[in-house]
Parts: structure tokens; sequence; C-alpha cells
């Protein structure tokens, strides 16, 4: 697979490739618009890499997200200034960052703006400068980095830059030195990685940023050709020629204000209204909302349907903005309507109908919606803690690949706000069990955290794909069993599947056990479900909750 999606880039052109000594901004600009397009394009191939065969490989679609971010920050500007649009580029991914990946990603972009800042243009020396400071920030961004991931291919990138540009080459060879190291990196992680190897995949991050590569060498070796300018980025592949498409439209961001407001409904109806890259985010009193659309003037009138709107901001996605009556600042209109009541506020990430009413139920200030298949940028993180009632606000990621872009956001706000690294949907329930309104912020903070560690995830799916994972040998269609993360069952019957999980999870050292059933799943099959289990285990209490998650038929948790 690796080998079609580096071969796929480099298309049929009558013109010699072009010698350049030196970029602008502009230049910067439409390379890295290629590099977005043709990470969306090959996104799901990308997906697919997932080392585990479980339906939410996302790798791909958070890189591409990140970019299209990171896009729309600079698609309108005019500047040519490498440094200022490197800068825009680098906050836009920042703020855009969804998952480990998007976030290392973020950080690349992080070191090329810092190599470039205050810099008109850059040469061939610049960007191998900026590439040693992409890597840096890069493995800093991972608490303990792995060999044989994104950080190897971008490490080994920026040495290859290094010495093709200490051999005198110019832009477009040393970027071409750069796409092909990256390609010989990818190709290689599965011999520093072995779970790569056994899964018989090649690193994802790294396949995605060398796909981002392979877009930005195209720009800079051709010249670009048609249709480079978009926003969120679409590429039509044609007869070897690559063609980016523009999205139309306005981008509108309001507060809402009012009462019993329905996140999930609201977000669904705007779906309906044409509405896409939908944010919505905050509690029942207060909600911050994105959106992009053909017609703002429906979205709002939905809106005043629902409430008070406040901070109301249109922007023309063909470069044209009109901002309609917003003098105050979100702190501000939040101060206004909905005073400071409680001392702290927590926020979780939450995915599934019933996850979220057993969230709301235990009082949580604010969901974001998002998990496996769906994680949440920085900005809507963001977006949830700056509306929650409090000061003081304690995070649940509930997913593992949402721990290091929930972590960004105590540096990017006035509130003070702790991340509690909940894995899973049960130990952020787990950690909001233990949550003491009477106790202080530090000491919230510890008890919850220990009560996620404290609690053990069974998790139940269907596996995408053939692999061999350790000594598990999953075919597709195969239903797969996972405890704390690792896999460790596969088999065609469901109920054997569950029983040597529970095993697996040494079910008997535990006394209460959780089970949350899926969407597909009904609430009489999980009685039975339940049943089974308790003929096995007459110990245990057993809870049967509607989780109403995607892809997982049954998420267990023991305590």
């Amino acid at each position: 697979m690796q080998e079609h999606l580096s071969r796929a880039i480099t298309p049929a052109h009558p013109q010699q490739p072009r010698h350049v000594s030196v970029l602008d901004g502009q230049d910067l600009k439409k390379a890295m618009m290629m590099g977005a397009a043709w990470l969306a394009e090959n996104r799901d191939a990308i997906d697919a890499l997932n080392v585990f065969p479980v339906p939410d490989g996302d790798t791909g679609s958070n890189m591409s997200l990140t970019m299209q971010t990171a896009i729309r920050a600079i698609s309108a500007s005019e500047e040519t200034s490498a440094g200022i649009i490197a800068a825009k580029l680098s906050r836009g991914a920042l703020m855009g960052a969804r998952g480990n990946s998007g976030l290392i990603l973020s950080q690349i972009l992080r070191g090329l703006a810092k190599e470039l800042d205050k810099r008109q243009t850059f040469t061939a020396d610049d960007l191998a400068a900026a590439m040693q400071s992409a890597q840096q920030l890069a493995y800093r961004a991972v608490p303990e980095p792995v060999e044989g991931t994104i950080l190897t291919v971008v490490r080994e990138t920026a040495e290859a830059a290094q010495v093709s540009a200490k051999r005198g080459d110019d832009l477009v060879t040393l970027i071409q030195e750069m796409v092909m190291a990256a390609r010989r990196s990818v190709a290689r992680t599965p011999d520093l990685l072995p779970i790569l190897k056994q899964a018989g995949v090649v690193d994802a991050g790294g396949q995605g940023f060398c796909t981002i590569l392979e877009g930005v060498w195209h720009y800079v070796r051709w010249g670009g050709g048609e249709g480079e300018a978009m926003h969120d980025p679409k590429l039509v592949v044609k007869k070897g020629s690559v063609k980016i498409e523009e999205e139309y439209g306005y981008e509108v961001v309001f507060l809402l204000s009012g009462e019993h407001l329905d996140i999930e409904a609201i977000r669904q109806h705007i779906n309906e209204m044409g509405g896409v890259s939908i944010v919505v985010a905050g509690d029942e009193k207060l909600l911050k909302v994105h959106t992009h659309t053909a017609w703002p003037g429906k979205v709002l009138d939905y809106g005043v349907s629902l409430g008070s709107l406040l901070d109301i901001n249109i922007e023309n996605l063909q470069q044209q903005s009109l901002t309609y009556a917003a003098e105050s600042e979100a702190e501000h209109a939040q101060d206004t309507l909905q005073p400071v009541t409680q001392t702290i506020a927590t926020v979780a990430v939450v995915s599934g109908s019933g996850f979220e009413k057993v969230f709301q139920g235990l009082g949580v200030s604010a969901i974001v919606p998002g998990g496996q298949t769906m994680n949440p940028s920085i900005e809507e993180l963001l977006a949830a803690v700056d509306v929650a009632p409090a000061q003081q606000v304690i995070l649940l990621s509930n997913n593992s690949n949402v721990i290091l872009t929930a972590r960004q956001v105590p540096g990017l706000c006035s509130k003070e706000v702790y991340i509690v690294p909940s894995d899973t949907m049960p130990q952020g329930i787990a950690a909001l069990i233990r949550f003491n309104f009477e106790a202080d912020f530090e000491t919230n903070c510890k008890a919850m955290s220990e009560a996620a560690a404290s609690t053990h995830t069974a998790e139940i799916t269907t596996a995408v794909r053939s692999v061999q994972v350790g000594s598990v040998r999953v075919r597709e269609g195969d239903y797969i069993g996972l405890v704390d993360g690792n896999l460790t069952i596969a088999g065609k019957d469901m109920q054997r599947v569950i029983r040597e999980t529970l095993q697996h999870m040494d079910i008997e050292r535990f006394e209460i056990v959780t089970l949350y059933y899926g969407e597909d799943i009904t609430r009489q099959d999980a009685e039975e479900t339940a049943r089974r289990i308790k003929e096995l285990y007459p110990q245990l209490e057993i809870e049967v909750v509607d989780g109403g998650q995607p892809h997982y038929p049954y998420i267990l948790s023991a305590e």
C-alpha cells in the first residue's frame, strides 16, 4: 500500500521540473494547500493502516482534518511573507489538532514557523533548519517517544534535508530528497516496530506525513498547476493531473443562550440544513456553534428559534468578511448571561447517546462529542472549557488518542485546567463519580485520576480485516475482544469472545461490572448477555446500561 501511495503523486508533465532557490509566503501557502489536498485524497487508505483491526482507524482522518484547519487559516491571505504564512499555518494546525497524529503534525508546522519567523522568503538552508526544529518539537510532544512511528520518519527526513542543503541543492532537489527519505523511512517502520510487521502495515502517521510532503513536492517541482486556492481541500485525480476544488459558502460562528439546549439535536439539524465542519460545544444553557454553510441566514434563524444569539461572526469563505454585532468577547457574554456559580466545572469527551445521558446524570458541566473515529480538536475542547461555568475545570479525555490534544488546553486558556487522562468512557464515569462538590480543586483532581486508573475496561467489536497481532489470529468479520486497549481474543461467536475476554480480564477479582450496550444491540439482547455472565460469575453485581456507542456492541467496566 505504501508503494502505491508514493507512486500515485507523480503525474506526467510535458515541461521540465523547475529550479527554485527561493520561495515566498504565497509559494508556501500554495505548496501546503497541495500537501493538504493530497492527504485528503489518501485519508481512507491511511486510516486503513491501523495496527488493530478495529473499525475506527482514524490517523488519516485526524491528520487531514488538522491540515484542513491549518489551510483555512491561510487560504484567504494575500500575505507574501513566509514567516507570517507559517505562523498562521502553525496556529491553525494547533487549534485544529485531532488525535496524537494531528498534534504531532501541528508541532511539525510549529517548527517550520519557528525557523521562518520574520522571514519574507526562505531557501533550502532555511527549510533544512526548519525540519530540524520540526523533528525536535515533534519528539518533545510525546511523553514516551517510540521509534518506527511518524517521529522516526520526520527525523530521518530532517537528516536528509540537512545533507541536501550542505550539498548546495536548490529547494526542488532538497524537497525531492525529503520525499525519498520519507518513503524509505516509512517502508522501514515495520523493521523498527514489530507490531507493524506482524500486522502487515507501515506506520499510518509516517505515511500521512510522507503524503503531505509528496503534495508539497508536486507544487514546488511543477508550479502547482490549476486550481490551487482552496479552503476545505478536496482533491480530484484525473488522467494523472491534480486539481483542487474550491468550497463556496460562509463560516458562521455564534454563541447561543437558552434553556434545555440539546447539543446532538442542534448539530443534526444544522447538518440537515446543509452545514459542514459543524462544531457545537457547551451545555444546555450556553453553546458555541460553528459551521460552514451556503445559507447563513437559515442557520441564524434556526438559532433564534432556540434562544438568544451573541457574538455572531460570519465570514465569506471566498475572502469577503461580514461581521455582525460582536463587540463583547465570549467570556464576557458568559459572565453576563450565566454568572459563575460553581467553584469547579467538569468537561468530558463522550461518544454515544446513552453515554451522554450517563455523564449528564452525573452532573458533567459540558460534553464534547467525540472519541473513537471522531477525535475532537483542541479548538473544540477549548470551546467547551471556555463556556464551562467556573474558572477551575477538570477535563476528562475518555480516549487514549485524545489525551495528548487535551494536554494542550491548559496552556491556551486563562482558566486553571486539569486533565484526567482517562483512556475510556467507563474510566471517565468512575472519575466523575468520585467528584466531590465540597472538596477543593487539587483534592478532586487527585481522587478522579485515581478512580480512572483503577477502572478496567473490556471492549467487544468486529474486525475490519484479517491480521495476526501477537498470539491472536484475526479474520475479517470476527468478533474481537480488547482488555484495556490490548487485543486478547478473536472468534465467530460473540458470546464466546465475551467469555474469554472476561477471563483475560481476570474478572473473578472484581465485584461490580457495568455492561454498556451499543447502538445496534437491543436491551433484550444485553439483558441476556448479562444473564450469561452472571451464570458464570454469580458473585458479580452486573448493571446493564444503554451506551448507544457506535462500532462497539459491548463495552464493559469492572471495579
